[in-house]
């Protein structure tokens, strides 16, 4: 296990306001950015576009995300070939991987719908380490809101996982490297 590195990712799914239940569908987008602990570098990102197989973009989707159908039909590719990407790319089962609250269990009911195999063994809430190290008792408080705690400037558009990764890489760097490092 490679403790010197921590892959953060944001996962974004198929939404609807339109009377649906209240669940989101399938993945459309995973964003990832891995922070060397020892640097304190973002020395990797990556954007992955998902073909969801059952579901489609709604206009609701695209105004949240900014993910267009076009954009999907494009350059997305199936899960499977997207997680094989992450886990040769970013060190998969070596690593240990973060997200901003349970995208983990997200991935991982996908995963088992498609049965495929999750990319990682070793994972970190960083919503609950960030409420844990700074008594934060507001159990509703998001990233952007950390970050702003934080003194972590947001950058880019919010709801794409790839700038919301990268962030959250940012933040993680809060929590892990202590400013005299």
């Amino acid at each position: 296990m490679n403790f010197n590195r921590i892959v953060c990712f944001d996962l974004e799914m198929c939404c609807w306001n339109d009377g649906r239940e209240s669940r989101t569908g399938e993945i459309i987008e995973i964003g990832v950015a891995e922070l060397d602990l020892v640097t304190g570098e973002i020395v990797r990102r990556a954007q992955h576009y998902v073909k969801p197989e059952h579901d489609e973009i709604s206009p609701f989707c695209t105004e949240l995300t900014g993910i267009k159908p076009e954009v999907i039909a494009k350059n997305g590719k199936p899960l499977a070939a997207i997680l094989k990407s992450i886990e040769q790319k970013f060190g998969g089962r070596h690593k240990i991987y973060a997200a901003w609250g349970r995208d983990d269990l997200i991935l991982r009911a996908e995963c088992k719908e498609k049965g495929l195999k999750v990319p990682f063994n070793e994972y970190l809430n960083l919503a609950t380490l960030f409420r844990l190290q700074r008594h934060v008792n507001n159990k509703r408080c998001g990233q952007r809101a950390a970050m702003d705690m934080a003194g972590v400037e947001w950058e880019g558009r919010q709801h794409s996982g790839y700038v919301d990764a990268y962030n959250l890489a940012r933040l993680a760097k809060t929590l892990f490297i202590s400013p005299s490092d």
